[in-house]
């Protein structure tokens, strides 16, 4: 698959996520949207909201630049910007909301089809290219931020579901890319650590750390240091920073000292 095919595919992921996400939001009773999630300080409501703001902004929207107050919840500049999304959408009734995801992304998306992006490497348009993002991650991290927000409402309402489509199996690789940062920069690991991780419906996937500290992605090793295997929906959980899944859901083998830091360790995601 060559870039703009890769591209095209991370498109039609993105869709197919945003598509899912508003007909569950469709089926949460009026109550449900006031159910609290696994973000702290976000109930239903304003995940959608979040979601709306973001894809607002990449259909053309400015960005609205106003105060907040009694947020402890929040956290940094970019916890600051996402919670201004949530705050000026917060009198908006949940059709509101829905409709203006829909309309965003499908602005976006009518775009992206006429013109498909052709250079991975471009800088992303407005906000996100200003902090860095070029044309790929920005197409490889809106069908992740969709469908990890699906699943927070998903869990929030008792409403599970959404395991096994291509926006899953896309969030679950992704997010398994961090493993070597999460061995060398956040574990420490000395070097020549190795470790590997198996998610189920996924190929394994190994990281080393070097002598210069780094990690690294490698050949999963005959006889790693440790060895994490779990299901798909546990890895989300913990690499997502959501919540600890049941205790027997991840087996350790190997150093499980080393294993237990990493877990401790994986959540890569706000």
């Amino acid at each position: 698959m060559n870039d703009a095919e890769r591209m095209s595919d991370l498109v039609r992921i993105w869709w197919q996520a945003v598509n899912d996400f508003t007909a569950l939001l469709e089926k949460v009773e009026p109550e449900g949207w006031l159910t609290p999630t696994d973000l702290p300080g976000w109930d239903v409501r304003a995940v959608a909201a979040h979601v709306a703001h973001l894809e607002s902004l990449l259909a053309g929207a400015e960005h609205e630049d106003v105060e907040i107050v009694d947020a402890p919840h929040v956290r940094g500049t970019m916890g600051r910007f996402a919670e201004q999304g949530v705050v000026t959408r917060r009198d908006l009734s949940p059709d509101d909301v829905i409709n203006q995801i829909r309309e965003a992304a499908t602005a976006r998306h009518t775009r992206l089809l006429a013109a498909p992006p052709a250079d991975p490497d471009e800088p992303a348009p407005g906000l996100f290219g200003a902090i860095g993002w070029s044309t790929l991650t920005l197409l490889r991290n809106r069908p992740l931020d969709v469908w990890m927000h699906e699943q927070d409402v998903r869990r929030a309402v008792g409403r599970p579901g959404g395991m096994d489509t291509d926006a899953a199996a896309h969030a679950a690789s992704y997010l398994a890319e961090s493993l070597p940062y999460v061995l060398a920069k956040r574990v420490e690991a000395p070097a020549g650590t190795t470790t590997v991780l198996e998610v189920a419906g996924h190929g394994p996937v190994a990281a080393t750390v070097g002598e210069d500290g780094r990690g690294s992605l490698v050949t999963p090793p005959g006889s790693p240091t440790v060895t994490l295997r779990t299901d798909r929906e546990s890895f989300i959980l913990l690499a997502g920073g959501r919540r600890t899944p049941s205790g027997d859901a991840v087996h350790v083998e190997g150093d499980t000292a080393l294993g237990a830091r990493i877990l401790e360790q994986l959540a890569v995601t706000p």
